[in-house]
């Protein structure tokens, strides 16, 4: 009996495990179609696609990209705009990546992993 509970244990485990593997796939799925929708078959979907931040990209391509950040600060001088925007919170206003936005494009990043 207690072999049977334990094949049926493992076998749901196997099973929950297989299905949300599968919803991934899924969403990934999905995600990489809406980007090639937005963006075309280009380099900039495939760096998109893959995660990735780029000098030049738009604060909407890093958003695609990346997801939205956890925090942003702003400075608007009198002919452009900067901000910084933080992901991967690693405490009390410490985040592993913080990019650096001009007028709108990334002019750079630091990581801090």
């Amino acid at each position: 009996m207690i072999i049977v509970i334990i094949f049926v244990f493992i076998f749901f485990s196997l099973l929950k495990s297989h299905i949300s593997k599968s919803k991934l796939r899924v969403a990934e799925e999905e995600r990489r179609r809406s980007i090639y929708q937005k963006y075309g078959h280009t380099e900039i979907a495939e760096k998109i696609i893959d995660k990735k931040v780029w000098m030049g990209a738009t604060g909407e391509q890093l958003i695609d990209s990346w997801g939205r950040p956890l925090d942003i600060d702003e400075s608007v001088l009198k002919t452009k705009k900067k901000e910084v925007w933080k992901y991967c919170r690693k405490g009390a206003n410490r985040y592993g990546y913080k990019v650096k936005i001009e007028n709108g494009i990334v002019i750079g990043w630091d990581e801090k992993m």
